[in-house]
């Protein structure tokens, strides 16, 4: 099998899967509980905090477990926003943020929040300068994702943290799925004060994820009954989840530069053969480019034909993000992009994890050639 939809999600390390067995074996106690068993697992959490804590850089934070990013940007957003709308009601984002965000955001809109979505068609430079731009008095949350999902486009993190320096009164939210674990992520250093992401996504387990929130800031809870997670997010805590959220954190951290290098051996490999495809339009051109997705169109060929031409030689890539993989309709994100709607119904992205391979690349290649040319005559 070649899998080539790492973005969707990615297979599972031994290393956090065996972690995550021990704990419910030998530490399966409630966390909660007053007894030593409980604390005992109580002192795994604490400790698993402290190391995703400290593989981002994240001195003035803690971490609220969650079940993946998905709970986490709706926590962040909705509950930061709900907090602090007496202080405020403008919120700033863009158009390409994962459903998640951006309808969460929609949601608050229709409370009566105002938002401001940033034109990313142009440079990152461009940007920051429309944000700074946006900024009011009455603006309290600066949402943008890290990387793209769809398009790979790697956002202007830092400067955009620089830049709130100024303005101490708007908070920051960043969507990070698509970067931890693959690109250098420092919390502290990028000044932001929330961050969501989701161990899935660098060989870790479906159903853990983590909000890092500034230990200074008020969220109102989605999920009440409770006191666990700060007060933040009720219900009996995933102890072996978090453990092994945290060791696949690490696994994928430590050689991070290692992975990054042959990942973007891969990505130069594959862009430029698939320049070499008679009809292949490749759209993952940004100025900052993650090489972890890769982005393109076979005209006139419908994504989801090709995709599906692929399975039959045992190759496996996506239409759209999966969160949005079933919709009819041409991707938002590839349309924001000023992407036509015909090209947007036929892109289709690869996407790359560390356990990708030079003779996988080969072999997707080679069915590719095989597939346009069958189903454009």
């Amino acid at each position: 099998m070649i899998y080539l939809d790492n973005s969707a999600t990615t297979p599972v390390d031994p290393e956090v899967l065996n972690a995550f067995v021990k704990v419910n074996e030998n530490f399966w106690g409630n966390p909660s509980s007053l007894h030593a068993f409980g604390a005992r697992a109580e002192q795994l959490l604490i400790q698993s905090e402290k190391q995703v804590l400290s593989l981002l850089n994240a001195k003035q934070h803690k971490v609220i477990f969650t079940s993946g990013a998905t709970e986490s940007n709706n926590l962040a957003i909705r509950g930061l926003c709900h907090a602090y709308k007496n202080r405020g009601r403008h919120i700033i984002t863009t158009p390409v943020e994962h459903a998640s965000v951006h309808e969460t955001i929609e949601e608050l809109e229709a409370e009566g929040f105002r938002v401001t979505y940033i034109d990313v068609k142009g440079s990152n430079a461009d940007i920051v300068k429309q944000i700074q731009e946006a900024i009011c008095e009455d603006t309290i949350l600066i949402s943008c994702m890290h990387v793209n999902n769809e398009m790979g486009m790697v956002f202007p993190i830092y400067e955009i943290g620089q830049l709130l320096k100024k303005y101490p009164k708007v908070k920051f939210h960043v969507d990070a799925v698509q970067s931890v674990g693959k690109i250098p992520v420092d919390i502290d250093k990028m000044n932001i004060d929330l961050l969501s992401l989701s161990a899935h996504k660098f060989h870790g387990l479906k159903g853990s994820g983590a909000l890092i929130v500034n230990q200074y800031l008020s969220l109102t809870p989605e999920i009440t009954g409770g006191h666990q997670m700060y007060g933040l997010r009720s219900g009996t805590i995933n102890v072996a989840g978090a453990v092994a959220l945290a060791k696949a954190l690490r696994l994928a951290i430590e050689p991070l530069q290692t992975n990054y290098q042959h990942v973007k051996q891969l990505f130069d490999h594959t862009m430029n053969e698939l320049r070499k495809i008679d009809g292949v339009v490749v759209n993952s051109n940004h100025e900052h480019q993650t090489p972890y997705i890769i982005n393109f169109a076979a005209a006139p060929i419908k994504g989801e034909t090709l995709v599906h031409a692929l399975e039959e030689y045992d190759v496996y890539i996506s239409a759209k993000s999966a969160c949005s993989s079933k919709s009819a309709t041409a991707s938002r994100i590839l349309l924001a992009l000023g992407i036509s709607d015909e090209v947007a119904q036929e892109s289709v992205r690869v996407s790359f994890s560390n356990l990708s391979t030079m003779e996988e690349v080969d072999r997707l290649i080679k069915a590719l050639k095989i597939v346009v040319a069958q189903l454009k005559h």
